[in-house]
């Protein structure tokens, strides 16, 4: 797909001037969640894709994921600037240094993103209103929910385990 998109929107490392827009969101419900990523190319052309996360996730940790999985794909179509747009204001805060990751599972999605930013030439994340992310709030919810169960018509792809897992270790006493 990324080949195609290249194809379809020319050479994006072009025009060192244009920005790669992201919308993320993420949900999650009792038993799994869901991401949305949707990628704009500076050309106009639109990337949708629907990851349904098999196994249980917080909103902040939904959320997370859509943005390292938007992340990845931006980098496989070999973009250079991005303009990241979420609904959530704390991962967005987290991201750009304006509120603290306290949870240690939100601490290593944090540094995940850093890493991925990394290999941008830029790469700057706002906060939007729902109303204006609800494309991306819409379908992750669909995400989120059994496949096959009434969202025939979404292409839905499945994340077994989550981009960042803590591994705890029992420590004995002192």
């Amino acid at each position: 797909m990324a080949d195609f998109l290249v194809e379809v929107t020319g050479d994006p490392t072009e025009d060192t001037g244009t920005r790669w827009k992201l919308h993320v969101d993420g949900a999650s419900n009792q038993t799994s969640g869901g991401a949305e990523i949707i990628l704009e190319s500076p050309a106009g052309v639109i990337y949708e894709q629907s990851v349904n996360f098999e196994f249980p996730v917080s909103n902040n940790q939904a959320e997370y994921d859509a943005l390292l999985g938007n992340l990845a794909l931006a980098r496989e179509f070999r973009a250079t600037k991005m303009e990241v747009c979420s609904d959530s204001q704390v991962i967005t805060a987290q991201v750009n240094g304006s509120y603290q990751a306290r949870d240690l599972l939100l601490q290593k999605y944090l540094e995940r993103v850093k890493e991925l930013s990394k290999q941008f030439e830029e790469v700057t994340i706002q906060h939007v209103p729902r109303e204006r992310n609800t494309r991306a709030d819409l379908l992750s919810k669909l995400a989120s929910t059994e496949p096959g169960t009434g969202n025939r018509s979404l292409i839905q792809g499945i994340t077994k385990e989550p981009a960042v897992a803590l591994h705890l270790t029992k420590m004995s006493p002192s």
